[in-house]
């Protein structure tokens, strides 16, 4: 086995671990019946309700433990429908709670962004740009050049 299969196998079995132990912390942490309801509703449909960002937060993957196991969150800034498909959302979106400021966000909101985008109902995720403000100059400067998320 040479190096790099080495180093393969070691990362494809840590995010293995990693993804496993998000699952548990998100299973223990949510009603596994109401996470299903929020998932298989269409997020069309919970426009303008007190469900939809619960059915965003359900649509994510093991970004999610992270968002509840730190006490952070995400709030809709805008909606807006997709230039190409009135049936696809456009969503410019917040971190709250601890999410704000930490050193962790790039990753967080490349995952919130990449799964959200993974449902057919959403056409694009970008941040607000005052998510920004939070952040020291270093902070934003590292995100910025690092992260693959939009600000607007």
């Amino acid at each position: 086995m040479t190096d790099d299969e080495l180093v393969a196998k070691y990362a494809a079995e840590a995010k293995a671990a990693m993804s496993t132990e998000a699952k548990r912390r998100i299973d223990e942490l949510t009603d596994p019946v109401e996470e299903q309801r929020l998932r298989s509703t269409s997020l069309l449909n919970m426009i303008g309700t007190n469900e939809f960002v619960p059915a965003l937060l359900a649509r994510l993957g093991d970004v999610r433990a992270a968002l509840d196991g730190h006490g952070g969150g995400i709030a809709v800034s805008s909606l807006d429908w997709g230039e190409s498909n009135a049936s696809e959302l456009d969503l410019v979106l917040d971190l709250t709670g601890a999410c704000l400021s930490c050193g962790a966000a790039p990753g967080t909101l490349e995952g919130v962004k990449t799964d959200l985008e993974a449902d057919e109902e959403i056409c694009r995720i970008r941040f607000s740009s005052a998510l920004l403000d939070t952040f020291d100059e270093l902070g934003r400067e590292f995100i910025l050049a690092h992260g693959a998320v939009e600000f607007v």
